[in-house]
């Protein structure tokens, strides 16, 4: 994912109200950007740290810069959480996850009963399910999810486990926007009820496919796949 517009550099002054930081660009203009990332940033998050923000041209919309990602330990972690269902989305209808790069059929945002999930794949013989997470928290060499309790991604996968009885393929496909982890679990301090319902749909055949991001100010494109641990 090559991003079309030359991104500003600055520098994080605050996060406040989880959807608003403000930036202080480099010629020393004080901006409020639009926060994407939802949950509690734990990891992610440092005063002062170097940013990189898009432009936004839109009349209707009070902030003018989306803020994309963050210097932390000398390397940029992706904090905006819809990047990583394009990656997806684009990386799956390109071929480029061996595990999943036998689909000839690839759809955004599809229904299933009461859920909506991020990617359908089809070919002639299956049809596949994907949700994708953002992951951005790290513990140690660990990279972990979620890092607020979160309802949702639990019902996302208890109907997973659905479709997966009702013969198709579900996966799980967490994409982590940095690149100092060796490794993915669920973070079980945080949300013990999302780590149980994840081994829980794992053992229904749920599949885990944990890839790491490489981010930088030019583009973010996927790297390896990351062994995880339940």
């Amino acid at each position: 994912m090559i991003f079309s517009t030359p991104l500003i550099h600055g520098y994080l002054i605050k996060r406040y109200k989880r959807f608003l930081a403000d930036i202080k660009l480099d010629n020393g203009q004080i901006v409020t950007a639009h926060c994407t990332n939802s949950g509690t940033m734990k990891s992610c998050l440092e005063d002062n740290a170097e940013v990189y923000l898009t432009p936004v041209n839109d009349p209707n919309r009070k902030t003018k810069f989306t803020w994309e990602m963050i210097k932390i330990n000398n390397n940029w972690v992706g904090i905006n959480t819809g990047n990583p269902n394009k990656l997806a989305f684009d990386a799956i209808k390109n071929k480029e996850i061996e595990l999943l790069n036998n689909y000839n059929f690839v759809k955004r945002e599809v229904k299933f009963e009461d859920s909506r999930f991020d990617i359908m794949a089809k070919n002639e013989n299956e049809t596949c399910f994907v949700e994708v997470k953002n992951v951005t928290l790290k513990d140690k060499n660990y990279a972990l999810f979620p890092d607020a309790v979160s309802s949702r991604g639990k019902k996302h996968l208890e109907t997973l486990v659905k479709v997966k009885k009702q013969g198709m393929r579900a996966v799980m496909l967490y994409i982590i926007q940095r690149i100092d982890v060796d490794i993915f679990a669920p973070a079980k301090e945080i949300d013990p009820e999302y780590a149980k319902t994840l081994i829980w749909a794992y053992n229904k055949g749920i599949e885990i496919i944990p890839i790491q991001a490489i981010v930088s100010p030019r583009k973010i494109v996927l790297g390896k796949q990351l062994p995880f641990e339940l």
